[in-house]
Order: C-alpha cells, then structure tokens, then sequence
C-alpha cells in the first residue's frame, strides 16, 4: 500500500490533507473531531492581538448550481474571536494528546515587530510544529493594514517573514493572497525573507449574489453587506494554475507549497501536488460535508497511488510541472479533430448548436427522415474541445490527434510571427 506521509519543510504529517485556518478549525473541540476522522494536520484558525476580533451574523453565502450544489462559498468572517490565552491553552493540550498530527499555527498581527516578537514564543510554546502568516484575507483585516493589505505589498510580506524567522525557530509559511496580479512577486518576497513554505491559495475577493428585493448581497448583515472570500470548487482553476506558477517559477521552483482551493476529493488533491504542493489544505468540503471525508480522501489516493506504482507522495509531487509552460511554447504544429462515437450519441444536437452558433460551423446536422445524425466536418474543425465539452454523455466525442510530417515549431519561431526568432 502507497505511503501517504509527508515531510513538509520539516514538519511530518501521517499525511498530506489538512484541515485549512477556518472556522473547522477554531476550537479543540473540531480539531480532535477531525483527528479522530483521520486528517493529518490541522491550521488553527487566524490568532491575533486580544481584544479578540469581533464577528458578524450572517457571515456566509453560496453560488449554487443545480440540486442546490454549492459551486461556490463566501464568508466575512474575520480571525479567531476567541482570546489568545484560550487558543493557546488549546492548542497545547491537542498537540500533546496528538503528537503525530502536524499542528501548524496561523497568525495575523500589525506590520509592527514588537508584537510578531512577543507572540512568536508564546505560539512555540504549545508545542506547535510551524506558524502560518495570514497575508491573505480579503475582507474586514485589510481595512486594518492586515491580511490582504500585507499580502499584496512584497516588501511588507519580506519584512514580516524575516521578522518571524528571527523570532521563532519553527517553519514559516507564508499564506499568500490571490488577489493581485502576479502571484509570483509575493512568492519570492516570502523567500526573500526567508520563508520555509509558502501556502495559496486565500479566498478570492467576491460577491455571489444579491436579493433583487431588497437590493442588498448576501451575506445580509442588517440590510448592508460586502464583498467576502470566495472559496470552494470554482477557485480550484484559479488555485492551480498559481500554485504551477510558483512551482515553475526558477527563483521559487524548491520552495515547499501548500496547496489550497477548491480540493474536495483525492483527484483535487493529486492534481494540486502534482503541480508542485507538497501537502494540501481543505476547508469548504469540510464544511459542507463533514470531518469524514478524509476517509475517502485518504482511501482513494492511496489505490489511485498503487495502481500508478508511486510508492510515496514525493514519487508523483511536482511531475506535471515540466509539462507546463508559456503559451508561446506550445506546438504550433499539433492538431487534433473531433470525432464523435455514433453508437454513443444520443442525438441531442448540443455539439452541433454550440459549434453552430459560437465557434467553427464544423459539425453536420443530416435528417433522414424521423432521424438526426451529427458528424464532423474534418475541413472546418479547429479542434478547440467546445464540442467535446458540452457533450452530455461521457466518450461520446473525443479529440483525435491528426498525423504530421511538421517538426515541432513554437510561436517564437513561427514564421507567421512578426517576431519570430530566427532558427539557424
């Protein structure tokens, strides 16, 4: 059976699914419920200064799809509103009634170094194995120069991290924002400062939707609200493809990542290491399903694990970096055609209408008589996939790679590229 632990910049886990800084992880008494169901470590949520922070109610809202799946979640919940005293107090006796299970602290404070300085200690202390640097969220705490408000700074988040490196001996990770530009900047400031790790993605700035009554988004806190953080599935795209940015990145390419966004089942969990993470973070399957998912998580990796030959999470970290790259570095010379499989179709016509209407005029509708039949017209296909994409059923239409003479040839050397560089 594959070996799920992990060493992530030091800190062991008996594996790599933990439970993200969030309301599941605010209180022992969640954090022992997801211990016993299996997770492998947990990031207390967000401490900071006493007086604790203050919460609103309501504090969440959802982007459903059909059945009332929940696409997408908001919160304006803030850090912890729980004093420190309590947090650490909590934080002690878990980690010492669950030595093995990796306890990662997050922390939010002032861009002041007095305070970084006196909670760092107190942190080390409960026997904690790493801190986290919230430089992340995007509502309430950036209104106060914290959060998001350090996050999108690189020279805050080098003097922050190099603060905490100076004043703890545990592993640093550094909790970077999505809203911003280029994740990469951040990245190499978390470095720059001496960062251990750095963890993405936080929620991205949000506003599901609103009552068209009274005019007011939701969350609805007294006829107001504001934008939150959005998390779940529909940030996994976004949460990837930074997480592949950092991981390809040469100044930051060793640098350990935790993954975060949108992971609900072990296929999300794969695909976040094998674009670079080393271990990931969940948070709003969690919440919306329970501590229990972990079981499957767990389970289904491992199989996935062994029916591939990957012994350990390490035999299949980062494996799909290489095969990531510019645009510009793509074959210019590869096609592929779409080719529909007739015994599976059932003649709904969707590949036709989209294609039709939105894209290449590239599929035949024949009637013969009370029958419909849908087939590709070879010439006019572009292989762009939207046909594939809006079939119902599952290997209906597949993209067939076309046979070339052509040698590889990218943009840059494209002779149909004004500034095509010249190949000797």
């Amino acid at each position: 059976m594959a070996d799920l632990s992990i060493d992530f910049c030091g800190i062991k886990s008996p594996n790599p699914f933990w439970l993200a800084s969030a309301p599941p992880t605010d209180k022992a008494y969640n954090v022992v419920r997801a211990f016993e169901a299996g997770w492998g470590g947990v990031v207390w949520k967000t401490l900071g200064e006493d007086p604790p922070a203050v919460n609103v109610s309501s504090r969440y809202s959802a982007l459903h799809g059909k059945n009332r799946e929940v696409i997408g979640f908001n919160n304006i919940e803030l850090i912890t509103d729980r004093s420190l005293a309590l947090n650490l107090q909590e934080i002690t006796a878990v980690k010492k009634a669950w030595p093995d299970r990796a306890m990662i602290v997050s922390l939010m404070l002032p861009c002041e170094e007095a305070p970084w300085k006196e909670i760092l200690p107190l942190v080390e202390a409960t026997g904690a194995d790493g801190i986290e640097l919230n430089f992340g969220c995007p509502h309430g705490m950036p209104e106060r120069g914290m959060g998001a408000a350090v996050g999108q700074q690189p020279d805050l988040i080098e003097m922050v991290t190099r603060w905490c490196k100076t004043h703890t001996r545990l592993p640093v990770i550094v909790k970077l924002t999505p809203n911003i530009t280029d994740v990469r900047a951040p990245a190499r400031a978390a470095l720059a400062g001496g960062a251990d790790a750095v963890s993405l993605i936080n929620t991205v700035n949000s506003i599901t939707h609103l009552d068209l009554d009274s005019m007011v988004a939701y969350p609805i806190v007294g006829g107001r609200s504001t934008h939150g953080g959005y998390c779940g599935s529909a940030v996994k795209p976004i949460a990837l493809n930074m997480v592949a940015e950092i991981a390809r990145d040469p100044v930051t390419a060793h640098l350990p990542i935790s993954g975060i966004g949108g992971i609900g089942n072990w296929t999300d969990a794969a695909e976040f290491i094998a674009l670079g993470a080393g271990s990931v973070q969940v948070c709003t399957a969690a919440m919306l399903h329970g501590f229990r998912i972990v079981e499957e998580m767990k389970d289904g990796l491992s199989r996935w694990m062994d029916r591939k030959g990957y012994a350990n999470i390490a035999a299949f970290s980062r494996k799909a970096v290489p095969n990531t790259t510019d645009w510009k570095y793509l074959d210019m010379n590869y096609q592929v055609i779409a080719s529909i499989d007739q015994d599976k179709c059932i003649q709904c016509g969707k590949c036709y209408v989209a294609c039709e209407d939105t894209s290449h005029q590239a599929i035949a509708r024949l009637v013969e008589g009370n029958a419909r039949r849908y087939e590709v017209k070879r010439e006019e296909c572009v292989g762009c996939n939207l046909c594939e994409i809006t079939c119902p059923v599952e290997g209906c239409i597949t993209m067939v790679p076309q046979p070339s003479e052509k040698p590889y040839m990218n943009w840059t050397q494209d002779p149909r590229n004004p500034r095509a560089e010249v190949v000797a």
